[in-house]
């Protein structure tokens, strides 16, 4: 065992094939969590309705940052900016189906910088990159073969018909059909059979990450190489599928609904958002108004995104464990990220893609035995882009040069204090066809300019929000407030232009 300190020291020992480096046993373990599509409805950020144990217990032992944000709110993207610490904008990488290799042949990711600068053993399992809508992850960002596992699945034969659904085919690379994807038919967005965890995906994962666990202890203990093991849970995203027992935590008349369904007063068509992803699942109607959604299916939503989040909860809960009962907790770096946000309702919305709150706010927990104070809390605002350099400078390797374009700092000074600021703002963008908007969000405000990529800025468009008076987002006050405006545009000025697509 080797005791964590507030910077690691380590003696590298000899080069390794590839340009990867042997380390000496000081180095720190890595566990990274992902989750999809999961917003802070999370008991340790306060949700009354959320039972989620054994994040709660990992947020007690490191910090917890009450302003975090992904840099995109879609999952391909966003998983981009983790690995790359680069903002979509910076790189061109606005869509699901952009292949990382493609546009950035000689990217560094998170694990390949561990793997070479540090002599890590780097694995991933579940969903980490995004696979699917053509996009084929990244395979060279690991040491072994990804262990790939379903995103889309059912246990109830009544969920789906024969043959794939839409989110199915898309899912698992198969090229569209002639008319496209919407002429296959929708599966169930959601259901709660009686059946054990490693039923569905995220069971299976878990499982397979223990093992893993134990294999990286007995290598470390042989050898002293150090684990950076990425472990990716698909819920809660669609299709809520999930076992009865975590249907059964919640009473779905006292789950929270939407309390505003209407798009913000004044704000741009460009900012809008209906149907989409969710108009692929049975039985929300299959198109665009959220309207004919019933009061019945959308508590049914709300009661399955409750539950997705409980099963998750479950999973992780064992995986936290095992490092604990193999002795590994205190030689182990854990973070729990979430890719997205989610819109349950609100503003008539439903999932993600949108610049709005519900759709970019992420929980973001860091445990790091030595450095963080257990059970902190900070609103430092913070983005994906800044977990690749406050890792690196964790374990006390290089800070991560690119090739590409490095936006993240390292959130290290604020681990130690959480009072401590790097910056004023996190930045997140969202595109629509040639249109994109650029988002600064401050501690009370969010100011989002739209313009086309490269487009002068006489076609711009803007929102603002006012989180201390409006937090649901009701009007859009860009033109009230013409002082707080133009702060937030000198914000936004301080950050390149937009790359294009």
């Amino acid at each position: 065992m080797f005791r964590l300190l507030p910077v690691y020291l380590t003696v590298l020992i000899a080069p390794l094939a590839g340009g990867e480096t042997k380390a000496s046993t000081n180095r720190p373990n890595i566990l990274l969590i992902l989750v999809d599509d999961l917003k802070p409805a999370l008991g340790c950020y306060g949700d009354a309705a959320a039972r989620t144990p054994h994040i709660d217990t990992l947020a007690g032992r490191g910090i917890r940052f009450d302003l975090a944000y992904c840099n995109q709110a879609v999952c391909g993207p966003s998983r981009y900016s983790l690995m790359l610490g680069s903002h979509p904008t910076s790189t061109g990488l606005y869509e699901l189906s952009d292949d990382l290799r493609a546009k950035l042949p000689n990217a560094v990711t998170l694990p390949q910088h561990f793997a070479r600068h540090g002599g890590y053993r780097t694995e991933s399992l579940g969903k980490v990159f995004h696979i699917g809508h053509g996009n084929p992850g990244d395979p060279a960002s690991f040491s072994v073969p990804h262990f790939k596992d379903k995103v889309i699945e059912y246990a109830d034969p009544a969920s789906k018909p024969e043959g794939l659904t839409r989110e199915e085919a898309m899912f698992q690379n198969i090229q569209a059909p002639p008319g496209g994807m919407n002429t296959l038919p929708r599966g169930a967005a959601y259901e709660s059979p009686d059946v054990p965890d490693e039923t569905y995906a995220d069971g299976r994962v878990a499982a397979e990450t223990i093992k893993r666990l134990q294999q990286a202890k007995a290598r470390r203990e042989k050898d002293g190489t150090p684990f950076f093991i990425t472990a990716g849970f698909a819920r809660p995203h669609l299709p809520f599928s999930v076992p009865k027992k975590y249907w059964d935590l919640h009473k779905p008349e006292t789950l929270p609904q939407p309390a505003f369904e209407e798009l913000p007063e004044g704000s741009p068509q460009s900012a809008h958002k209906r149907g989409g992803e969710i108009r692929n699942y049975f039985p929300v109607p299959d198109k665009n108004d959220p309207a004919s959604i019933s009061a019945e299916v959308k508590r049914r939503l709300i009661h399955g995104y409750y539950a997705s989040t409980s099963y998750v909860d479950a999973q992780i809960g064992k995986v936290t464990q095992a490092l604990t009962d193999l002795g590994l907790a205190e030689d182990t770096i854990v973070i729990l990220w979430g890719d997205n946000g989610f819109h349950l309702g609100d503003l008539g919305i439903w999932t993600k893609h949108t610049n709005y709150e519900q759709a970019n706010r992420i929980p973001l927990i860091i445990s790091a035995p030595g450095v963080t104070t257990s059970g902190s809390v900070t609103r430092q605002p913070a983005g994906s882009v800044d977990l690749f350099p406050t890792l690196a400078e964790l374990a006390a390797l290089p800070a991560p040069a690119g090739p590409q374009p490095i936006d993240g700092l390292s959130l290290v000074p604020v681990l130690r204090d959480p009072d401590t600021r790097i910056r004023d703002h996190a930045f997140h963008a969202y595109p629509k066809g040639r249109i994109l908007g650029r988002a600064i969000r401050t501690a009370r405000y969010r100011m989002v300019e739209w313009k086309p990529i490269g487009g002068s800025q006489d076609k711009a468009e803007y929102e603002l929000y006012d989180y201390q008076s409006d937090p649901l987002e009701t009007r859009n006050l860009a033109d009230e407030l013409p002082e707080v405006l133009k702060l937030h545009k000198a914000i936004l000025a301080t950050h390149p232009e937009a790359h294009g697509r």
